[in-house]
């Protein structure tokens, strides 16, 4: 039986996604800025002297896009903490993932959309369209089989939809290996996500980011239970930070990141995942410090 739900806590939490969706493209009208959050076009007709009211006309045209994003698994602890965070910074977030909408508080809630579906049999062009990014968080574990399918399978599909419907940017949560050794690293978990990693490198070669945090820390809600893991990873982040000169020299020993990885935020997770979508000069593969500096520019 495979989890889609909580993930142990040295990996990254991640889900799955059931059922059929469907979204609105925008107005075609509507054009977008790559560079900020949104942008303003505006055409001056040539002005002209009317003969019987010597006033002058001008005819001014303005049209307003924010980014786009469609974050795969976006009701789970990750993807709800991206939808979170592109609506605090002008980000129109839709979620598709096998729940729909989650019992969040909170107005951000409202304003993102909440779409029930499964990769494997999304209607892509009713979901995509206008999207300037997607995020995915896909993944969970189970047998082989399963691992293979959900953690590679499952992201290659959105991969090569996002593609192919011209969507500029994809963004994939992966997981840090931990420096485990190779018999470890070939299970379908980490198997699947390396092919996944790989597809979205391949077919974005300049705009696809891989993030690979560790254990992911904040409040998690499992069953309408919230679950406080910054009560454990907060103080252990920074402890582990504070000592990583000490500790250097024994990151060379195998598995030797599952006591020695700091743990993450979910906060820096999607405030690095906004970077991505904001930042054209953002992509490729991200380590945990490197997520972490991502996250302070956006903050800045």
């Amino acid at each position: 039986m495979v989890s889609f739900l909580a993930l142990p806590a040295i990996f990254t939490p991640s889900f799955s996604l059931f059922s059929r969706a469907s979204f609105p493209a925008p107005p075609s009208s509507l054009f977008h800025n790559r560079l900020g959050r949104f942008g303003v076009r505006s055409s001056y007709a040539e002005t002209r002297l009317d003969e019987d009211s010597n006033s002058a006309a001008i005819d001014v045209v303005a049209d307003v896009k924010t980014e786009r994003v469609v974050v795969l698994g976006g009701s789970g602890f990750v993807g709800s903490a991206i939808c979170k965070a592109a609506v605090s910074n002008g980000i129109e977030a839709i979620s598709v993932s096998r729940t729909g909408r989650p019992a969040y508080p909170g107005s951000w809630v409202d304003q993102v959309s909440w779409i029930p579906g499964d990769v494997f049999y999304l209607n892509w062009d009713e979901v995509l369209g206008g999207a300037t990014a997607v995020v995915s968080t896909i993944g969970g574990f189970g047998s082989e089989e399963q691992m293979q399918r959900i953690n590679g399978e499952a992201n290659v599909v959105a991969v090569n939809a996002a593609k192919e419907f011209g969507v500029p940017k994809f963004i994939l949560i992966s997981v840090h290996d931990y420096n485990l050794p190779s018999f470890l690293l070939s299970s379908a978990y980490f198997t699947g996500k390396r092919k996944a990693e790989s597809e979205v490198l391949s077919k974005y070669p300049n705009s696809g980011v891989v993030l690979r945090p560790g254990f992911i820390y904040g409040k998690r809600r499992v069953d309408g239970l919230e679950i406080p893991l910054d009560l454990v990873g907060q103080p252990l982040e920074r402890i582990l930070s504070a000592t990583q000169n000490l500790t250097k020299p024994l990151s060379s020993l195998p598995a030797s990141d599952l006591l020695l990885a700091p743990p993450v935020s979910v906060d820096d997770v999607a405030l690095a995942v906004i970077n991505a979508i904001t930042d054209d000069d953002f992509f490729g593969i991200f380590t945990i410090e490197q997520i972490k500096e991502a996250a302070e520019k956006v903050r800045a």
